[in-house]
């Protein structure tokens, strides 16, 4: 980089400063990707993952797919038997909803070891009792924090024909409540111990819970294995047996809706970054070359030569690399951070501000690339310019 980088940057209006504000608006773009997608990965990471969710995989029953096993108790029980699974528990969704005081219809399942609920209120048993219910600490206008602690009277459907039923009362002790923002399962669940859901979907079924399980089976499952490493085969025993298998690990690590479109932005983001600095710089520094052709005419007749009015241009894009860097990175994690409050109910997952945080090779990344970028556009793209004869151009010039 020459010494008189500095000067004609700052002076010259015509110098590869005029590139500075794309490339800041471009960086900063990748930056609130980066931002987004790090914090709501790391909120998965932190709040699903590392709660068991590494060594958890995920059966599945599509309705009216023949080529899917159903999940019934026999097929249940196999699954149990792959070697490498510690535990299987089956998910049966149904309904509750008030039975005496208040207006509110909650979705009801199981509690799987794949729930890891934030609780802000009593505390989840080891083992979830048949009589328990955990429940969001608000729901429909509903405040649920005066029945902690109590058993609660909840109203549920029992088919009593094809088209037909009535409501049933079970009586239920809430033990937990939950933050109401948490929506992996959706909004306003209630989660039960299995043979209670089970008991729900079966009343509104109009069957017996036994019949259910072995006629209907499960929604869905999970597959809790010993460990990590064999997560992978038993994934595939469980598909070789007709089982629709994934592990929650791939499951929750592809980050739905605006945080799916972030993950994309930054992995495309920065190869775009990188060629649109590219481009830019050629075009600009071709752009100046040509405009302050006379005035590097002069420098060339004077003795300067073609090496150093090429570090010239260079220091200057250097310098608007390395400002836009600055300035993009600056102002796409500052917005990232603001964003994180708002963005956690998005996701149902708690995205700490400092989740949004970009990692050091990140903010290396953004930082450095926007000046080799264009440094690299400069080069390529003075070089057509800087070839004409400076004798020429000086007598052209008058």
């Amino acid at each position: 980089m020459s010494r008189w980088s500095l000067h004609t940057w700052r002076r010259d209006g015509r110098s590869l400063r005029r590139s500075l504000p794309t490339l800041a608006v471009l960086t900063a773009a990748v930056g609130l990707c980066a931002g987004v997608a790090g914090g709501a990965a790391g909120a998965v990471e932190r709040d699903v993952l590392g709660s068991g969710g590494l060594t958890q995989i995920e059966l599945s029953s599509f309705e009216g797919d023949a080529s899917v096993r159903p999940l019934t108790t026999s097929a249940l029980r196999e699954a149990a038997r792959v070697p490498g699974v510690e535990e299987v528990v089956a998910d049966h969704p149904a309904t509750l909803y008030a039975a005496e005081d208040g207006t509110y219809d909650l979705s009801s399942r199981t509690l799987t070891p794949a729930d890891d609920l934030p609780v802000v209120a009593g505390r989840v048993p080891g083992v979830l009792g048949a009589g328990d219910v955990v429940l969001p600490a608000r729901a429909q206008g509903t405040d649920f924090r005066p029945l902690l602690g109590r058993t609660a009277a909840f109203g549920h459907t029992r088919a009593t024909g094809v088209s037909s039923g009535t409501t049933d009362v079970v009586r239920l002790r809430v033990v937990a409540l939950y933050d109401p923002s948490w929506q992996s399962d959706g909004r306003d669940v209630a989660y039960l111990a299995e043979p209670t859901a089970a008991r729900l979907a079966a009343a509104r079924a109009g069957q017996e819970t036994e019949v259910f399980r072995d006629r209907e089976g499960a929604e869905s499952a999970v597959v809790v294995v010993a460990h990590q490493s064999r997560v992978a085969a038993v994934t595939r025993t469980l598909q070789e047996k007709g089982f629709a298998a994934a592990p929650v690990s791939d499951r929750v690590r592809h980050l739905p809706g605006l945080f799916g479109f972030a993950s994309l932005g930054m992995r495309f983001g920065v190869p775009v970054l990188v060629v649109g600095a590219a481009v830019l710089g050629a075009v600009r520094a071709a752009d100046s070359a040509r405009a302050r052709l006379g005035q590097f005419a002069v420098l060339r007749v004077l003795g300067v030569g073609r090496g150093e009015v090429r570090r010239i241009l260079l220091g200057e894009a250097l310098l608007s690399g390395a400002a836009a860097g600055v300035a993009g990175a600056g102002a796409g994690v500052l917005c990232a951070v603001l964003a994180a409050g708002p963005l956690s109910g998005v996701l149902g997952l708690p995205i700490a501000r400092t989740d949004a945080l970009p990692g050091p090779y990140e903010a290396l990344a953004l930082l450095l690339l926007p000046a080799a970028g264009l440094a690299v556009g400069a080069l390529l793209g003075t070089r057509e310019v800087l070839r004409r004869d400076p004798y020429l151009t000086v007598r052209a010039h008058g």
